[in-house]
């Protein structure tokens, strides 16, 4: 993941442009991804996609003409968005144009000029105070002009149509973690998941900042219909503590997993929703009021790094990207498997030990796993569902998942929606365990995972 980073790095990434479309070509290199294009000017929701920018080059040069600003530098060295120009400006007039971070002196911002033809260069403040009065050459060679708003999407096929949706903005430039840890983490995600058998489908945006997010949920009713649960995903590989959002609605099922993931790793943060952040807020909006939550490590805003060139290559680590990519694939191993259960055997404690499930010898207190199968059996009552019996075990999902799933395949255990003549949700990874697709009506056979 951090390699696929370093690839990304370079390249100058905004909400359109062939630098957006270069990353998702590189992303295609590890889960397949499909590409659509969106015309300037087609009316999304209450947004106009806007005009096509690309860029070349750009620099501030002096007198002698050292380029004293230069994009080949840092691409951050120009205000994204910023419309062609060439001319030579007196600095006095030039200040005004330049965007530095006084508290900052040695870092470059980040800024952008998305939604008003504008123009303007960033800088460190110390490289500005060091700049003499008198006449300077600037040029931004851009482009602005009618083209389309790029997104990537890659859709992971399950036994049912009812959707994951995982989303990562993907239109910042050379800032590592904010956004180039959440394109790697996504991208990883989607090739696991896409080797194993999956009960939902999965659909993985890559997208740009509000604008993707509006442009895909205006497109998109009749999936925007099948979403059970959603993540975003940003700011994954730096050294803080994990941090979950939580969607509009609270409670949400996505909600319930992350905390119980996070709550079992150590130090974290749980955050209830606002309307401020990333794309979780156009789910969230409430016209959609998707169970979208997101997923980071310090929330944007949060880090003295954030947009600004110390989000580089050394602030994002191997460690944190791979403690984030576990901590997602367990609250998708909730959401995939998480069901209510009924107790085939529900007056008195079935014998286990005769089933080969419980130790031989007794007088000594159970271990978790041994445990885990009196609190699924008692519990199993089609009224809780396994997350429900987790959180009320203090147990791990994953144990109380391995002890529904031993307990199904002796006979002692069947899903609450399979008593009811229903096979969408039977315990997936046990050996029995057949899954109805509600598309196709057929039986497939359930994840072994």
């Amino acid at each position: 993941m951090h390699t696929l980073i370093q690839d990304l790095y370079p390249i100058c990434r905004s909400i359109t442009g062939d630098g957006f479309r270069n990353s998702l070509r590189r992303l295609a290199e590890f889960v397949p991804i499909e590409v659509t294009e969106v015309p300037t000017g087609t009316a999304v929701l209450d947004w106009t996609i806007p005009k096509e920018w690309n860029i070349r080059d750009a620099w501030i040069a002096d007198a002698s003409g050292r380029r004293v600003v230069d994009f080949r530098a840092s691409n951050l060295h120009v205000v994204s968005y910023s419309i062609p120009v060439h001319t030579r400006i007196s600095l006095a007039d030039l200040r005004p144009r330049l965007h530095t971070l006084p508290a900052q002196p040695d870092l470059i911002p980040y800024r952008t000029t998305y939604y008003s033809e504008d123009w303007g260069f960033c800088m460190s403040q110390r490289a500005l105070d060091a700049l003499p009065e008198g006449e300077y050459e600037v040029c931004i060679d851009s482009t602005l002009a009618p083209g389309s708003l790029s997104y990537g999407e890659c859709v992971l096929r399950g036994t049912t149509t009812d959707e994951v949706l995982i989303s990562v903005h993907s239109c910042h430039p050379s800032l590592a973690n904010d956004n180039l840890s959440g394109m790697a983490v996504g991208a990883f995600l989607a090739r696991h998941l896409s080797s194993s058998s999956r009960r939902h489908t999965f659909r993985f945006l890559f997208i740009p900042g509000t604008i993707g997010s509006i442009t895909w949920l205006a497109l998109h009713e009749p999936e925007v219909a099948r979403i059970r649960h959603g993540l975003v995903l940003s700011c994954l590989g730096d050294p803080g503590d994990s941090t979950y959002k939580r969607s509009r609605r609270g409670n949400a099922l996505v909600d319930r997993a992350a905390a119980h993931v996070l709550g079992r790793s150590g130090a974290h943060r749980l955050l209830d929703f606002v309307p401020y952040g990333y794309d979780e807020r156009q789910y969230c909006s409430p016209g959609f009021d998707l169970p979208v939550g997101c997923l980071t490590r310090t929330p944007n805003g949060r880090f003295p790094e954030y947009h600004t060139s110390a989000d580089n290559l050394s602030f994002v680590t191997p460690e944190a990207l791979e403690d984030s990519l576990a901590k997602a694939l367990a609250i998708i191993e909730i959401l995939e498997h998480d069901v209510a259960c009924v107790n085939l055997s529900p007056k008195g404690e079935p014998q286990l030990g005769r089933r080969g499930l419980y130790k031989n010898t007794g007088g000594t207190s159970p271990a978790d796993f041994e445990m885990s199968l009196l609190w699924v059996l008692n519990f199993s009552d089609g009224q809780y569902s396994l997350l429900d019996i987790a959180e009320r075990a203090a147990l791990p999902f994953t144990t109380i998942r391995r002890a529904a799933i031993a307990l199904r395949d002796a006979g002692l255990l069947i899903t609450a929606d399979e008593r009811r003549g229903r096979f969408e949700t039977a315990i997936p990874g046990s050996a029995s365990a057949p899954v109805r697709s509600r598309t196709s009506g057929t039986h497939a056979s359930a994840s072994s995972g």
